[in-house]
């Protein structure tokens, strides 16, 4: 075999490049396992498992399969490329997965520390926090009572993972939960931060806990401690450009007691191993986020992962019903992670005879027919055209927008802001008639021509932008959107911020896109009333059941489906799963790692 017929992509020819420098004698199959590594990367698995792809063709053009497990193995074992877990190789192989060496380290070093940060128990009076509970959570009627149950867990512990579906409460939860920490013995003197993967993200989450705090049952002065503004993960961490080198690590930790994420699902496994590395040992970290989203873009599925094996102890369960008065459910954990881990099931925005909260429980479930058969019935808040054509969508989003280009017309930006919010298209994919690519450029068109607007002007009264890369002096982030609207000094681009609505002249904007419609993942922590879901004519490996409920649930009111039902079939039956590493370490299973003091690690190790 030549690696040279290979069909392999510039990163991977990049690799295999090195590792030839490194041992001229390398045998071409681990040459091409390394490749293969390098392409599982690309699409989001933190490692190669070799057992899912032993005796097959990874290149089915190309007269090359690759040998049976044991026998991989074997040759990976005897290459000076590959090493075992802490051995100063390129290439490391656990068991039946082959990692990056940087990688490996990531996902040991995180599964260590987390472990080490979920056994240390702080100091908490539990009389004062079921005092505290009592009075923050009487709003909550359900029982048992899991906002209340995962308060309780975050302030007794310095790891808590709290997922939820959409309207469960999460803001709500952690909101109130900081207040009980607040309330413990020496709580005035705790340093909270807020942190989110995106600067939307943050923006959001800052904006949301403003509002929730008006109406705690607490002292003015612990309203005053709680926090009201978040960072994005990389400003957080103090990032340095395109290096992977961050300024706060375990020799130069973050000066915070407590550190709340929110849109957890959205963190890859390097950026969540450093931000576990820079929180000092005695602090506290809260994540927030919905483990059936869409995982992070980067490698690895870390929150999906920190939920498997999730359960109470009969201990657990009974601490828990002596502090907050609720009977908890037993059920033995898979994870030593396990009564980390709450998951939040009462979903305040979805009514109990809601639609689309239906509809998700059913994608979750992976059942087609009961998917299908929900589809067809006459809901008021769903809606599926199972025969779509281009035209008909071109048509459909033209009267979809038309309210909110009427409002951009008359120049309000709050108005047209609340009228573009009320409609969305998103898609599976960028490119492609079904495409956002697409869709943008046949409605954008229309509407020039309808505007007479010259074809190749770029800017129009009702453009809507979405940023593509940070700019901190701008204050614009990856994901925002923008309207374009007429001021007294012409065209200006309107942003929402913490004062009201920012103006830009087009030409200082950073990177961005038109935004009429956006892929599901841009999405990711977006509310709209309507949201049209436009899904490709052709298979595609983006259909998955976590981006059809990521896109169905971004819908508050109600939601359009526009494809065929093989797709949506197709959709419902995939479950991604990324080849990872992260939820065995973290096993009851698992061998138990030497201890590990928390947010220590190895200097240099993310550099």
């Amino acid at each position: 075999m030549s690696l040279a017929d290979l069909p392999l992509g510039p990163l991977q020819r990049a690799l295999v490049a090195s590792l030839q420098r490194l041992d001229p004698a390398a045998e071409p199959l681990v040459l091409a396992s390394a490749a293969l590594l390098c392409g599982a990367l690309e699409q989001g698995d933190v490692c190669l498992p070799l057992a899912r792809l032993a005796g097959q063709r990874p290149w089915p053009e190309q007269d090359f399969a690759l040998p049976p497990l044991g026998e991989w193995r074997q040759a990976l074992q005897a290459s000076s490329l590959v090493g075992e877990t802490g051995a100063f190789a390129p290439l490391i192989l656990v068991g039946e997965r082959l990692y990056l060496a940087r990688y490996e380290a990531y996902e040991r070093q995180l599964a260590e520390q987390l472990l080490a940060r979920a056994g240390d128990r702080p100091a908490v009076d539990e009389a004062r926090l079921g005092e505290s509970l009592a009075r923050l959570f009487a709003f909550n009627s359900e029982q048992p009572d899991w906002q209340r149950l995962a308060a309780a867990q975050a302030v007794r512990r310095r790891l808590a993972v709290i997922s939820g579906g959409p309207g469960t409460g999460k803001t709500t939860t952690v909101v109130r939960l900081l207040a009980a920490l607040l309330e413990q013995p020496g709580g005035d003197r705790l340093a909270i931060g807020l942190a989110a993967p995106t600067g939307k993200a943050a923006a959001r989450m800052a904006e949301a806990i403003r509002t929730a705090k008006a109406s705690l049952p607490v002292d003015a002065a612990i309203k005053a401690a709680l926090p009201e503004e978040a960072r994005t993960l990389h400003r957080l961490l103090g990032s340095r450009g395109d290096s992977p080198a961050v300024r706060h690590h375990a020799g130069n930790p973050l000066a915070l007691d407590v550190l709340v994420v929110d849109e957890a699902s959205m963190v890859d496994l390097a950026l969540m191993a450093k931000l576990v590395e820079a929180l000092p040992p005695q602090a506290r970290l809260i994540l927030l986020g919905d483990k059936d989203q869409l995982c992070a873009v980067e490698a690895g599925a870390v929150f999906a992962e920190l939920c498997e094996g999730r359960g109470f102890d009969a201990q657990a369960a009974a601490e828990l019903q002596r502090i907050t008065g609720q009977a908890v459910p037993v059920a033995v954990p898979g994870s030593r992670l396990g009564d980390a881990v709450v998951l939040l099931t009462h979903s305040h925005r979805f009514a109990g005879d809601s639609g689309i909260g239906e509809l998700a429980r059913r994608i979750n479930g992976g059942d087609v027919p009961a998917t299908l058969a929900l589809l067809q019935e006459d809901r008021a808040d769903l809606a599926w055209n199972a025969r779509p054509t281009p035209q008909d969508l071109l048509e459909r989003l033209d009267r979809g927008y038309a309210p909110y280009l009427a409002a951009a017309r008359r120049g309000e930006p709050a108005a047209a802001f609340a009228a573009f919010n009320a409609f969305r298209a998103l898609c599976a994919q960028r490119e492609g008639a079904w495409g956002v690519a697409g869709i943008n450029e046949a409605l954008e068109a229309r509407i020039k021509r309808r505007g007479q607007v010259a074809g190749r002007e770029r800017w129009y009264v009702g453009r809507p932008v979405m940023v593509r890369q940070n700019d901190y002096a701008l204050g614009l982030f990856n994901g925002d959107i923008g309207l374009c609207l007429q001021s007294d000094h012409g065209l200006r681009v309107y942003f929402e911020g913490e004062d009201g609505y920012r103006p830009f002249a087009p030409a200082r904007l950073p990177s961005h896109d038109s935004a009429f419609a956006m892929t599901v993942h841009k999405s990711q922590g977006s509310e709209f009333a309507e949201v049209l879901l436009a899904l490709p004519e052709q298979p595609s490996p983006l259909l998955t059941r976590s981006l059809f409920y990521t896109g169905i649930t971004r819908a508050k009111q109600k939601v359009e489906i526009w494809g065929l039902a093989p797709r949506l079939a197709e959709a419902v039956s995939t479950r991604a799963e990324r080849a990872a590493g992260l939820a065995e370490r973290l096993s009851l299973a698992a061998p138990r790692p030497a201890p590990a003091a928390c947010g220590g690690g190895q200097l240099g190790l993310f550099e």
